[in-house]
């Protein structure tokens, strides 16, 4: 007999530093989600309600301060897995941000904190970065793996439900892990903004996003009316 469905909702990143007016990495209406989530985490459908947390050390490989004569939101940077030279990562560098012990690593008031069953930590290694709440994206070997993939399996979670900071980056990352971990998994747009929100931008986001096998919805699709009872 199939296991019972159970669903879990990932915000991801709802951070000061992600957020305007103060940010240092603010994504533009970002803030402006955080109602849509707070009355997604009231629907009791879901078992679980997860926080994620952009935990960085000051000196983070991601972090255009650390590498002198590149620029934040332009310059690259190829990161390679520690424990294995041939395994890469190009990702834009950025201004510093969600810092641990800092005002931009919290998350924002507005955020029914109550309502939360778990907060994740991720980006802990300063080696690596981990735009997806599981982890890094290197494979062979994986390093520096979060506790989110056991909290949903110890669970019994089945379906998950992915919304918060910044789309194209760790939502979408989020996402796309969750589905390579073995859920049914859902990206709520409107519980969701992007760091590049032109609309060529999103078109391309939704297109990956479905083909990597992340179920694209909106606030009235019917996986959320069955959530909400």
């Amino acid at each position: 007999m199939a296991n019972p469905k159970k669903s879990a909702l990932i915000v991801v990143d709802m951070q000061e530093d992600f957020c305007e007016p103060n940010g240092a990495l603010a994504v533009k209406d970002g803030r402006g989600v955080v109602n849509y989530i707070n009355e997604l985490m009231s629907y009791p459908g879901l078992t679980l309600k997860i926080a994620t947390q952009d935990f960085h050390p000051h000196d983070h490989i991601s972090f255009a301060s650390q590498h002198p004569g590149t620029e934040a939101f332009k310059s690259e940077h190829t990161i390679r897995n520690p424990e294995n030279e041939g395994e890469t990562q190009t990702t834009l560098l950025w201004p510093d941000h969600c810092v641990r012990g800092t005002k931009g690593v919290e998350l924002i008031p507005e955020l029914h904190i109550n309502k939360v069953t778990h907060i994740v930590h991720k980006g802990l290694d300063t080696r690596v970065e981990a735009y997806s709440a599981f982890g890094p994206p290197f494979r062979n070997p994986r390093i520096s793996m979060s506790e989110l993939d056991t909290i949903l399996k110890d669970a019994g979670i089945t379906d998950v439900f992915v919304v918060g900071l910044a789309y194209d980056f760790c939502v979408k990352c989020t996402a796309v892990d969750a589905v390579e971990h073995g859920y049914r998994t859902f990206l709520i747009e409107d519980g969701t903004k992007g760091v590049f929100q032109s609309g060529e931008a999103v078109d391309g986001l939704r297109k990956e996003l479905r083909e990597k096998g992340v179920v694209v919805v909106g606030a009235e699709s019917e996986e959320l009316m069955a959530l909400k009872g």
